[in-house]
């Protein structure tokens, strides 16, 4: 199965990031692929310093913003995974960070309210952001069953672990990862183990430019990249081979050997 990973710097305006995602939509489809992953919040970019509520950009899930990506997704003909800001009406200053699985058909599958937010290395996304407290699902597609995680619940290895465990052929992680000291390398390391321990792939679409740090990239079910990006705007393809990630479980069964009795403190 071809996919595409939209790797792009979002402006404040979400008219332009709107019309950019369209773009994506047109050319992923153009060129054979099947799913386009877009960054974690790609509706817009809001400056750490800036006195912009988050409220007043956010929309519904009925809203404009997620309308056309329904519609060019339908007209394309593709499978579309995007972050945006979901509008909490009980909420005048704090939104929802909301992954949306759309199908080939314009229907919305999915809409993923990121669960562990990012009060780390200085930065509170809990000032702007309500946490999510929807369930970890696998979403069942014609492309097989697809997991979502959001960008620092890469840092919990119990997310991923939870969608392979009910069954998820691939993962799909949108990511806004800021950049910093050791943050690059904290990226890859973790995309990586969380595909080698699950023996699945794991598809990572980063935001670049402003304060974020790219590198996008694709890791197959033995954790090894397949395609990636630098910082460099644009899209990239890979493929997800269904074959590939049975014989990686053949010679690691790593999930079949789990003694899920003795690891007590998971429950708590």
């Amino acid at each position: 199965m071809k996919i595409a990973l939209g790797q792009f710097t979002t402006d404040t305006d979400k008219a332009v990031n709107l019309a950019q995602a369209e773009a994506a939509i047109r050319e992923a489809s153009q060129n054979g692929a099947q799913l386009l992953v877009l960054p974690e919040t790609f509706m817009a970019f809001i400056p750490p310093s800036s006195a912009t509520c988050y409220a007043d950009i956010a929309e519904p899930l009925e809203g404009p913003f997620v309308t056309r990506l329904c519609t060019a997704a339908h007209t394309a003909g593709i499978y579309l995974a995007v972050g945006i800001f979901e509008r909490n009406p009980e909420d005048t200053v704090r939104v929802w960070n909301t992954t949306l699985l759309i199908d080939n058909h314009g229907k919305l599958l999915h809409a993923y309210r990121k669960t562990h937010l990012y009060d780390a290395f200085s930065y509170q996304e809990s000032r702007n952001i309500i946490q999510g407290d929807n369930a970890i699902q696998v979403v069942n597609t014609e492309l097989g069953r697809i997991g979502l995680m959001v960008c620092y619940e890469l840092r919990f290895p119990e997310i991923a672990r939870e969608l392979a465990l009910q069954g998820a052929d691939f993962i799909i992680v949108p990511t806004a990862w800021v950049h910093g000291p050791l943050k690059e390398q904290h990226f890859q390391t973790l995309v990586c183990a969380r595909a080698l321990e699950n023996t699945l792939p794991v598809v990572v679409c980063d935001q670049t430019g402003n304060i974020y740090s790219g590198r996008s990239l694709v890791c197959d079910a033995m954790g090894v990249p397949r395609n990636s990006m630098g910082i460099e705007q644009g899209i990239i393809y890979s493929d997800i081979d269904y074959e590939h990630t049975r014989t990686a479980r053949e010679a690691l069964p790593c999930l079949e050997h789990r003694r899920a009795e003795l690891y007590t403190l998971l429950s708590k």
